[in-house]
């Protein structure tokens, strides 16, 4: 618009200077000319806004061009950029008032420079023009402003989903914190307590029994605290991070559970959160197993097959009905749920085969990242 302002006006004073070599007014309109071309320029400096300045220079600019067009019609046609300009300073009513000033003036001038002869495209080009101007105008403004809206909605809905996505982040860690501290601080300090008591039992009948009972209720507190500390540094569990690997951590925790232990297959490198989450699931068995189960013994096996890595944690204690334990009917505590969201975050299975009065079996299987082809 700002070019065709300043293309129109030269080439109506070219116009003018052509078919009028010189006049008495030609400085005049010469002047007013300039006049006209520096007000428009300061346009751009006063913002779009309809604030008291900018409104004082509309006037200002129209006001000229009024005068300009009075004195030579050939200057008519620069109104039409002066419709946008009105369109988008001032409010609708008043910007359509004086669209239809301008209409006028510029149909006047057309009148003035058909020298009396009559054509009616005189009087029905200019409201045309302008109605067209204004009809793309408004609706160019509709367009921006449902985009403003729709802009301003995105960014509500990704805000809203950011939201969204740090209280799940939040509750994943409150989940996974849960699941450490059931399966190692408060496994270990429930061992503690029943050591304890044993002691404390025995420690009349049979010193030498319950000195080793407050032993091991020691070795368990030194283990937890290390495990506590893990927690707060965000490391790996404390059995894997002594640098053993997982076969070392389970033989370690198999030994002081009183269980065995035993390895099928070729073993492979696993990833840390595979041997962070199977070490989890036997410290959460053999737990359930010492506190629940009754029983006599204990086994751990760690199998490598060609696509997955299993588990296997069997006692032959006094068991229990499985669909009870997903129903949450007469089990306690988080042991199972846990274990199962484990294997599964890993895209692995939890299975239990148990029958009261005849042990447990607790399957882990966790699938292996298939190999990467080599390129040739």
């Amino acid at each position: 618009m700002h070019v065709a302002f300043f293309l129109l006006l030269g080439a109506s004073l070219a116009r003018f200077l052509l078919r009028h070599p010189w006049e008495a007014r030609s400085p005049w309109i010469i002047a007013l000319c300039g006049a006209l071309a520096a007000l428009y320029l300061l346009g751009p400096v006063l913002g779009t806004r309809a604030t008291p300045r900018r409104i004082a220079w509309l006037c200002t600019v129209v006001a000229v061009w009024v005068v300009l067009v009075v004195l030579a019609p050939s200057f008519a046609w620069c109104a039409v950029p002066l419709f946008y300009t009105g369109l988008r300073t001032l409010p609708h009513k008043a910007a359509f008032g004086l669209v239809a000033l301008l209409t006028a003036f510029v149909v006047f001038a057309q009148v003035q420079l058909s020298h009396g002869g009559w054509d009616p495209n005189l009087i029905v080009a200019p409201p045309a023009v302008a109605a067209i101007a204004t009809g793309v105008f408004v609706h160019a403004d509709r367009q921006a402003a449902r985009q403003r809206a729709l802009i301003d909605d995105l960014i509500r809905t990704r805000r809203e989903l950011a939201a969204i996505e740090r209280r799940e982040g939040t509750l994943a860690e409150r989940q996974r914190l849960s699941m450490e501290i059931h399966d190692t601080l408060a496994q270990g300090l429930s061992s503690q307590q029943m050591l304890l008591q044993a002691a404390d039992r025995t420690w009349d009948t049979d010193p030498a029994t319950a000195r080793r009972h407050v032993r091991t209720a020691e070795s368990i507190a030194e283990r937890n605290l290390a495990e506590a500390r893990r927690f707060v540094h965000d490391l790996a569990p404390a059995d894997l991070a002594e640098g053993g690997g997982l076969e070392q951590a389970l033989r370690g925790l198999a030994a002081r559970e009183s269980a065995e232990f035993r390895v099928d297959g070729t073993p492979v490198p696993l990833p840390d959160r595979a041997q962070s989450a199977l070490l989890r699931i036997a410290q959460g068995a053999l737990a359930n197993i010492r506190e629940h189960a009754a029983a006599t013994s204990a086994a751990l096996t760690l199998t490598y097959l060609d696509d997955q890595v299993v588990l296997d944690v069997a006692d032959d204690g006094s068991g229990f009905d499985p669909s009870a334990a997903r129903d949450g009917g007469g089990v306690r505590g988080h042991g199972l749920p846990a274990m199962r969201v484990r294997a599964q975050q890993l895209g692995g299975t939890l299975t239990v085969e148990s029958t009261p009065g005849e042990g447990t079996v607790l399957s882990a299987a966790i699938p292996l990242a298939p190999p990467v082809e080599a390129r040739p």
